[in-house]
């Protein structure tokens, strides 16, 4: 693991450091590696002994913790291995960032939309804000389609949390719910429960979206 370690500070970038750090000005241990260039490591580590990574992985760096993340968006093996493999390191999750990319490289939700479903469903009545954004978050990447559209607008409008990132990825999806089902959405926001921030964060989205 240290030569891991070694080769994300051989590619850091000292201006993205910066970046990222304004991107995320709570978290410690930013390096300053590329999205890019730790998606390229990640399908890299995903090809060989991955299993021994994810165990004995070293997640004390910002990029070390989403590089494990990567690799499990990458690897090549059962579903239900995988979501052993995620649900052990949701609760690493301690920024947006991280909790937004990992959601990004978990496509194999695509072609196991039920499971996931019903995997997600603690996640977004959790008490821990990265948590249910992570749930949030996986129903705006994968859920926003004919099957679960009314679903999941309930869900929204059931979490009621004062957590700044839960409201901003509530906001979000509502306003991205919008895109692809504007009546539906728009008859949500006529009629709801979200909190006022929650409500006007996805109207300003919404219109920033136009």
């Amino acid at each position: 693991m240290n030569r891991i370690r070694e080769e994300l500070f051989n590619l850091a970038d000292e201006k993205y450091r910066l970046f990222q750090m304004g991107l995320c000005p709570d978290t410690d241990g930013i390096i300053g590696v590329r999205l890019p260039v730790l998606r390229k490591l990640a399908k890299e580590i995903a090809k060989g002994d991955w299993r021994t990574y994810l165990k004995n992985g070293n997640n004390q760096y910002f990029e070390e913790i989403m590089l494990t993340g990567m690799v499990i968006g990458c690897v090549k093996t059962d579903m239900e291995e995988i979501l052993k493999y995620v649900g052990e390191f949701v609760p690493q999750i301690d920024n947006w960032a991280v909790c937004d990319s990992f959601c990004a490289g978990l496509k194999f939700t695509k072609l196991n939309k039920s499971r996931v479903w019903d995997f997600l469903q603690p996640y977004l009545f959790s008490k821990e804000e990265f948590q249910i954004r992570f749930g949030v978050v996986m129903l705006l990447d994968y859920y926003i389609e004919d099957d679960y559209i009314d679903r999941i607008l309930n869900i929204f409008n059931e979490i009621n949390r004062e957590d700044y990132y839960v409201k901003m990825a509530v906001a979000w999806a509502v306003s991205m719910c919008f895109v692809k089902y504007e009546v539906k959405t728009i008859h949500f926001l006529e009629e709801n429960e979200l909190d006022d921030f929650t409500y006007n964060k996805a109207i300003q989205k919404i219109i920033e979206s136009l």
